[in-house]
This record gives structure tokens, C-alpha cells and sequence, in this order.
């Protein structure tokens, strides 16, 4: 899909010019070209219109590809690629993912390119965003990155929520499906540290203005957007550190919990154990101390007594050698 935008001026006053976000139908200069899951025609006709680099439209698409930002020589082109906070959801579970999103700088042209919509974007074209004008591309696209960081931090407090509802039900009950719940926002958590701490290294990168030229009202804007990253990953990572305790914390109770009743057990065992020893006297084929024919025939049965005894004795040491008692 491909969306095209302009700024122009909605209404001005002594104080102040305000200015909305338009949509047009062609591509042109000082205009926002947006690009999510495009297809090829879509591709090759902003490639062939504005003459990027072709590996700057695709680089962007691919999943795996890290934060970073590259520079094209010859026409000048910066590609700014940042990862993004995604959620999927499942019949009754949402998962937090991360994903790239590219913005390109031209020379009279701004580009945004993701695999999927993302509604990190629909605040501008909402015009949601005070002060923002398209022919501003460098401010535009730091702009871009403050709305990423404020997401991630929308996110990780609705993050903080599911946890704290998780570990309510795990104080209940323990069960599978709420460890499966703290495993999973883990697990996301994770991708989010890893993701912030990538994009500040482009921010770090950016930062040092050697790349991309940048006014005084940007560069201030650039160390407000880099101090909400550190504060996002900052958080990230102690809620992290909160999920990983609390697992181990439950998986310690659940230890102790089977060691209880593997007590309960072998004290079962060894309670109906007796009467085994007590009956399996009755079963031995030889006279009893009260037979009439024990006082002609006595040793059997001392040999029996002896041999059991002798038996404990040696299982006894045995056990004690292996440190098993």
C-alpha cells in the first residue's frame, strides 16, 4: 500500500500558522510517501519517480534486518532504520513483537516503509502531532522516532499491568496458563530491550549530526527522544528482571510443594510397609514360636529372623555409603 501526503496551511492568525496533514494522489516534491507491505509495482514506481537507491526500499522488509543508518554518496539519500514495538494477537492472548521500519531523507522527498501498518504513523496522518510539517524532514523523522518511543513506553506499561494481574492469580493458584503468561511477556520484554538498545545506537549516531544536518530546535528535540529511549529500556529491563524473579520464585515453591508431597508419599510407603513384614512372617512355610512343632524344629525360623535383619543392616550401610541417609 502506498499514501501520499502534503503539508498546507489550514488557517493562520496574528500568533500562530496552523498547518494540516493532506493526502494527494501522485507523488511530488515535499510530500510524505508512506509505504506499507508494498508490492513490487508499488516498489519500482517510487524508485523509478524519485530515484532512491532500490536497496533502500527493500532493506526495511526484511524481518531480521538490525537498526541502523546508511548513506548513499551519490545522491545524498539517508536511510534511518529503526525497530518498532508490534503486537500480534492470538484467540486470547496478545504478543509483543518487534519489527523494522525505514525512513528515508531525500532531497525533497521523506519516506516511511514497513512490512505491516503501523499505528505509530496514524498520529501524524490523524494530525494528532503539534508542530509538524512534512517539508521539515529532519525534524519530521526525529519526530517519528519520538512517537516510537512513546509507544514503547504505552506498551510496557500496559506490559506492566498483565504482570502484575498474572502474579495476582499465580498468588491464587498456580497454573500452567499464567506461567505461560509471565513466559511470554518475558520473552517480549527481551525483544524489547534488544530493540532499544539498538535504536539508541542510531540515535547516538544521529546525534553527532554527521549524517543528517540538523538545526538547534532539532538537535534539542533529538536528546529529548534519546533520554525517552534510555527511560523505555530502563524499564524494559526491570520488568525483565521482575519476570525472571518471579519465575524463579514459583519454581522454588513448586519444588517445595513436590518435596512435600514426596515426603507425604515415602511416609506412606513406609506406613503400609509394615504390615507387609508383619504377614509375610505368616507366609513363610515354617513353625511359629507357638506350633506345636516349633520347640522340635526352632532354627527355620531364627535363620528367617536373622537373614531379614542382616538384610536391613546391609541396605542400612549401603545407603549410608551412597549418602542416600
Amino acid at each position: 500500500m502506498i499514501e501520499m501526503f502534503v503539508t498546507k496551511q489550514a488557517h493562520s492568525t496574528k500568533e500562530k500558522t496552523v498547518n494540516r496533514l493532506e493526502r494527494v494522489d501522485r507523488i511530488q516534491d515535499d510530500c510524505w510517501i508512506n509505504l506499507y507491505a508494498p508490492t513490487e509495482e508499488e516498489i519500482k514506481l517510487v524508485e523509478e519517480t524519485i530515484h532512491v537507491p532500490p536497496e533502500f526500499l527493500r532493506y526495511p522488509l526484511d524481518e531480521e534486518e538490525r537498526p541502523r543508518i546508511d548513506l548513499d554518496e551519490d545522491t545524498g539519500d539517508v536511510l534511518i532504520i529503526i525497530d518498532i514495538p508490534c503486537t500480534r494477537k492470538d484467540d486470547s492472548s496478545i504478543h509483543y513483537e518487534t519489527g523494522p521500519l525505514g525512513i528515508i531523507i531525500t532531497r525533497r522527498h521523506l519516506l516511511t516503509i514497513s512490512l505491516r501498518k503501523t499505528n505509530i504513523l496514524d498520529t501524524f496522518i490523524e494530525n494528532r502531532v503539534r508542530d509538524f510539517i512534512v517539508n521539515y524532514r529532519t525534524r519530521f523523522a526525529i519526530q517519528i522516532l519520538l512517537a516510537v518511543a512513546k509507544d514503547y513506553l504505552k506498551l510496557l506499561r500496559y506490559m506492566d499491568k498483565s504482570l502484575e494481574s498474572s502474579e495476582r492469580a499465580l498468588a491464587k493458584s498456580i497454573s500452567n496458563t499464567d506461567l505461560y503468561k509471565l513466559l511470554e511477556l518475558g520473552k517480549s520484554l527481551v525483544y524489547f530491550s534488544t530493540s532499544l538498545k539498538s535504536n539508541e545506537a542510531v540515535l547516538e549516531k544521529l546525534m553527532r549530526g554527521r549524517v543528517v544536518k540538523q538545526y538547534d530546535e532539532d538537535e534539542n528535540l533529538l536528546e529529548d527522544v534519546i533520554i525517552e529511549y534510555k527511560q523505555a529500556r530502563e524499564m524494559a529491563e526491570i520488568y525483565a528482571s521482575i519476570v525472571n524473579g518471579t519465575m524463579d520464585a514459583y519454581a522454588s515453591i513448586i519444588n517445595n510443594n513436590m518435596n512435600l508431597i514426596m515426603k507425604i508419599l515415602a511416609a506412606a510407603t513406609i506406613a503400609l510397609s509394615v504390615p507387609t513384614v508383619i504377614s509375610s512372617f505368616f507366609g513363610q512355610n515354617i513353625p511359629m514360636p507357638w506350633d506345636p512343632e516349633f520347640s522340635r524344629e526352632p532354627y527355620p525360623f531364627v535363620f528367617v529372623l536373622l537373614l531379614g535383619g542382616l538384610s536391613i543392616v546391609l541396605a542400612v550401610y549401603i545407603l549410608r555409603k551412597k549418602r542416600m541417609l
